[in-house]
């Protein structure tokens, strides 16, 4: 049973989640939006935070994001301070997407330390509490090691590993109808045109929610985390955990703020990954509804959306 895992997940990495290397952003990924939620660049201001050796930037993999939100009438922008009372007094709404500590900038094996420090982590979560809007995106390690503790301060309890389909290759899809797809405001919508009823994440992380947390992607009975020491290389005797019943989109309100939390980033991007350039994330063919997702998500940030 090892050896056929091993094989699958091979099978996954060669497929889906290539080398980082070789992730581009999607150029052409330009999904009709009926009616910008704002003016053009007169909406909230998001900040996509690049000061903690982000893998995903305004103008790089994240650059498909941006423009979304930008179509949206957002106005998005790098965030390249550390978190301090100052540095995000006044910010609106914070999206931090697979930060990494700098020794994992280019080594991705263990250890994975926090990439916040324990003061930027109370700055963050002080900032939420009094009315901030927090996206964590973290995706498989060394991501979500990286995560952890900020993740921790909000509730959520992250694996450090890679949560995939046993026995099964290619993106993960999650239904409303088996209900791995919960309902929540983000996933109902405010209108028949935002309802979601299905979207698909390309490996990732998994995590645990507190009570306080709303799921709305759950993993099922046939998905494992596998937790390598270094990432992508997996052996026979590689640890691994089920993940059945484990979160990989959640959301809570945290005093007078909004979180919304995410354990895989391709989802929320359009890349071409792989020499043959194969579509990996709302570009894909399976993932038609995941730009409403994040439109869903940063209208409820924005308290567009009541709970």
């Amino acid at each position: 049973m090892q050896k056929r895992i091993l094989l699958v997940v091979t099978l996954v990495i060669v497929s889906f989640a290539t080398p980082h290397a070789q992730q581009v952003a999607d150029p052409n990924f330009n999904p009709q939006i009926g009616k910008p939620e704002f003016p053009a660049d007169r909406g909230p201001v998001v900040m996509l935070d690049e000061a903690h050796f982000n893998f995903h930037t305004v103008e790089g993999r994240y650059k498909p994001f941006a423009e979304l939100l930008r179509r949206d009438g957002y106005r998005v922008l790098p965030f390249r301070d550390k978190f301090s009372r100052d540095s995000l007094k006044g910010l609106q709404i914070l999206v931090i997407a697979n930060a990494l500590a700098e020794r994992n900038q280019q080594d991705w094996s263990l250890p994975n330390p926090s990439a916040f420090t324990d003061e930027e982590i109370k700055a963050v979560e002080q900032w939420v509490r009094g009315g901030g809007s927090l996206m964590l995106i973290a995706d498989h390690m060394p991501m979500a090691g990286a995560a952890e503790k900020l993740g921790a301060a909000f509730g959520a309890r992250w694996n450090n590993g890679f949560a995939m389909i046993e026995n099964a290759r290619g993106p993960m899809i999650f239904k409303r109808s088996d209900g791995s797809l919960a309902s929540h405001p983000i996933t109902d919508g405010r209108r028949a045109d935002e309802r979601i009823d299905e979207v698909a994440t390309f490996t990732g992380s998994a995590f645990q929610v507190g009570k306080d947390a709303r799921p709305l992607i759950v993993f099922g009975s046939d998905v494992i985390s596998l937790m390598p020491t270094v990432a992508w290389e997996f052996k026979p005797d590689t640890p691994r955990v089920s993940v059945k019943g484990w979160c990989q989109g959640a959301a809570l309100k945290y005093g007078k703020g909004r979180v919304a939390l995410f354990g895989e980033a391709a989802m929320f991007s359009a890349q071409l990954g792989g020499p043959n350039r194969q579509p990996v994330g709302m570009n894909a063919l399976v993932a038609k509804q995941n730009y409403k997702l994040l439109l869903n998500t940063l209208h409820w940030l924005s308290g567009l959306m009541r709970e």
